[in-house]
């Protein structure tokens, strides 16, 4: 079978992400726990989102590893992109005023458009990778 090679390097860079923003948040809880409590979110959802997210990245990231579950993580990468984008879309648009960044390590230099670059940088390439995916299937189903 042909190697999909664009799928393997878009789910390569997501894992990079998502490993190293996952890890970066455990690495400096107390960061980011402090972090979080500045989030406009209720009250009873941030220490929830704390344990979650870091670990939610790392999971997803697993799951891009293997050829198996790859699909599913581009899925899941996709989705938790696409809700990253859709609320750096409303910080930009100062909707819940000024906001820190709860990223880790490098990520929360960025500024807030850095940010929408970035997340729209690996949403596309998830989504893109998807339909490729499908692509393939269809062109593999044809020939057989």
């Amino acid at each position: 079978m042909k190697r999909d090679t664009y799928t393997e390097i878009a789910a390569s860079l997501i894992v990079l992400l998502f490993v190293y923003a996952g890890t970066s948040k455990l690495t400096d809880m107390e960061l980011f726990v402090k972090d979080m409590e500045k989030q406009p979110l209720p009250s009873w959802l941030k220490m929830p989102l704390v344990w979650v997210i870091p670990f939610m990245e790392i999971i997803i990231a697993g799951l891009l590893v293997f050829k198996r579950t790859r699909l599913a993580g581009l899925y899941a990468a996709a989705i938790i992109l696409f809700a990253f984008t859709c609320y750096t879309i409303l910080v930009l648009s100062l909707y819940f005023g000024q906001i820190p960044c709860s990223c880790g390590g490098f990520i929360r230099t960025l500024s807030w458009p850095q940010h929408l670059l970035l997340n729209l940088f690996f949403l596309l390439a998830a989504v893109a990778a998807i339909m490729y995916q499908y692509k393939l299937k269809k062109i593999t189903t044809e020939k057989s």
